[in-house]
């Protein structure tokens, strides 16, 4: 019998109204393992009932006992990070190293968290008139809904709930349903940590649950993490019904590599920021700007250590493991015949990859693609796999021009050992996060994320002080206590005295 995944509401499994279920896949496998509940608009309003009642008692929770719920939470996480790991490799598909890293980058999150205190203060001026002070109070904005993507299905969630929860909102969260099991596991695991029931909800599902998080009236705010053209539809629709929103588009992430740059090093960073998670991120280079000068030294470089890598099942110990779909990977392998058609050099094709895995996986091996024209859509969208394409440029000058014409600015680096070269980078570059001699410039915990123009929608970045600033709406209050001289009446315009 076929287990069902079930939303998690009010502190416990719901089945819901709804019987509509859809499939969660082993990709490494090509089978379906599980069904997944998917959320009819009444279940989802019952998961943000649930939210609405356990707010007003949760808002008014000490900072205490709200810190000792996140700090309680923290060490249960990192107790129990394998178990959480186990799950993204079998629904995700990603190799077992990978799932680690991710749930690590997301407990930087939640340490972030339990810092909570520092970032929930006010201000306080005093006597800016005389006997008269201003002083402003940080408080929670009440039901949050965040919609959280297939390739990071740990690690997003943790960006948002736990600041959410820390600064004393409560949370419906909508996973996708690809590979939903990570956050019942972590709604399951607050609970553990002393989380009140209805805090933390999950439901799962389609358009459906999501238009109804974003329509409902309820609903204070949407945190979103996904591709462009969903991200503008979150944003269009959440900010009409009157949501603050913070919603992370795509990226076409581009890597310039200078002719001073330490070669090896950056075919290493290439291979290792266009493969990880095979391709299936944000932040992933999918895009080498090389200089004609050094260009095919450096092809030769990324195209030799791709040969060491290994395609196959997460959990055997391989290098890069399947994409989440078998419609994703025929998709992303559509656009190696494009490239070629376009004129673009395919050096290495991944179609056919050998691998360490049932034959029927999710497979498209690593493949580089020379020579691409910004005017072909291998270059223009968002591929979202293992596919990393070289432009070549003759200098710095073309590199950032092309770059700054990306309609995405999520992510970029450069590879430089002139440090004039770079600190003009840092300033010019039209991008939200940038490495220098780092390919993945994904900020710590304490600063926040996200990107600039098609890259981020909203009124928000992620985590950091931006993300605690998102979960919380201010209250500026003018204060007089009058004392024994005050007397009469005065009907004139309040002075400075």
């Amino acid at each position: 019998m076929t287990t069902t995944i079930e939303h998690w509401i009010d502190g416990a499994p719901a089945t819901g109204e709804s019987e509509r279920t859809g499939p969660v896949y082993n990709p490494a496998l090509g089978v379906e393992q599980k069904r997944v509940r998917l959320a009819s608009t009444d279940d989802v309003d019952a998961a943000v009932q649930a939210a609405a009642r356990a707010f007003p008692a949760w808002r008014d929770t000490s900072i205490a006992k709200r810190q000792q719920v996140m700090f309680a939470f923290r060490e249960l996480l990192n107790a129990r990070s394998g178990d959480l790991a186990a799950i993204l490799t079998s629904e995700h598909g990603k190799v077992t190293s990978d799932a680690a890293g991710e749930i690590a980058r997301g407990l930087e999150v939640v340490e972030l968290a339990c810092a909570m205190p520092g970032y929930t203060k006010g201000e306080y001026s005093e006597n800016v008139s005389t006997g008269v002070d201003v002083y402003t109070l940080k408080q929670p904005v009440g039901v949050v809904g965040i919609i959280s993507p297939f390739n990071f299905p740990a690690m997003v969630p943790l960006w948002f709930f736990p600041l959410a929860i820390a600064a004393g909102n409560t949370v419906v969260l909508k996973p996708s349903e690809k590979d939903p099991s990570a956050a019942v596991w972590m709604a399951e695991l607050m609970k553990e940590a002393g989380l009140p029931d209805g805090v933390l909800n999950v439901v799962h599902g389609d358009k459906v649950a999501v238009d109804a998080l974003l329509e409902h009236p309820v609903v204070r705010s949407i945190s979103f993490v996904g591709s462009t053209p969903i991200a503008q539809y979150i944003y269009s629709t959440a900010s009409a019904n009157g949501k603050r929103v913070q919603a992370l588009g795509g990226a076409k992430n581009h890597m310039l590599v200078l002719p001073d740059a330490d070669l090896d090093l950056a075919a290493d960073a290439a291979v290792n920021a266009g493969f990880g998670s095979a391709g299936e991120r944000c932040m992933a280079v999918s895009v080498v700007l090389a200089v004609d000068a050094v260009a095919d030294e450096l092809v030769a470089k990324v195209s030799e250590r791709m040969s060491r890598l290994t395609t196959g099942d997460g959990t055997r110990g391989c290098d890069m493991g399947p994409l989440i779909t078998r419609e994703h990977r025929d998709k992303v392998a559509g656009y190696l015949d494009v490239a070629v058609d376009d004129g673009a050099t395919l050096v290495v094709d991944g179609r056919d990859p050998e691998v360490d895995g049932a034959p029927d996986g999710f497979w498209l091996g690593p493949t580089l693609i020379d020579r691409v024209p910004t005017s072909s859509v291998v270059y223009q969208d968002e591929i979202f796999g293992p596919v990393l394409s070289i432009v070549r440029v003759d200098g710095y000058e073309q590199g950032l021009e092309i770059i700054n014409a990306s309609r995405y600015g999520n992510g970029t680096a450069i590879f430089t050992n002139d440090g004039g070269a770079a600190r003009r980078f840092q300033r010019e570059v039209t991008v939200g996060m940038i490495g220098i001699n780092v390919p993945i410039p994904v900020p710590v915990a304490y600063h926040s994320f996200g990107g600039w123009k098609d890259s981020l929608f909203g009124d928000a970045k992620a985590y950091g002080p931006k993300g605690f600033d998102f979960f919380l709406q201010e209250k500026a209050v003018t204060s007089r206590w009058l004392d024994p001289s005050h007397g009469g009446l005065n009907l004139g315009f309040p002075q400075h005295d």
